[in-house]
């Protein structure tokens, strides 16, 4: 009877260690190591540009795995303008070049989010752009 009580007890005890690494709640997701990257050749962040000027937006995607399929970009927040590759659902190297008609003065933000065909987006990176007045933009 003592040999059974410690098999009852040493069973009870392995039942509440294996319940201790029960979660409650939704899981977190690991972090994507291998997620797409992108990244601004042009402008560089804190440019300031005259307003009514069209500014080139250069951006680069990278994705080794499964590729890129499309780049975002957003400007103030909103979504702007989405590009795809026209050779293929998704390419490993996407680059890309835009325009935009600087409107309005003050500080903009232009953040560029690439992502893969199934959804997976890559870290957002955000540059701000600095719009003056046409004549102090041409002194």
């Amino acid at each position: 009877m003592c040999h059974m009580l410690k098999n009852v007890l040493l069973m009870a005890m392995m039942l509440c260690m294996s319940a201790c690494n029960l979660q409650v709640g939704t899981p977190t997701p690991p972090p994507t190591p291998d997620a797409p990257q992108i990244e601004f050749q042009a402008p560089s962040s804190a440019v300031l540009i005259a307003e009514n000027t069209e500014l080139d937006i250069e951006l680069i995607a990278r994705d080794v795995g499964v590729g890129v399929a499309k780049i975002e970009l957003l400007i103030d927040d909103l979504p702007y303008q989405e590009v795809s590759p026209t050779t293929s659902a998704a390419v490993p190297v996407f680059t890309v070049t835009m325009n935009w008609l600087a409107k309005g003065i003050g500080f903009h933000s232009m953040t560029a989010i690439a992502f893969r065909p199934d959804g997976t987006a890559s870290p957002p990176v955000t540059i701000i752009i600095e719009v003056t007045s046409e004549q102090q933009g041409n002194s």
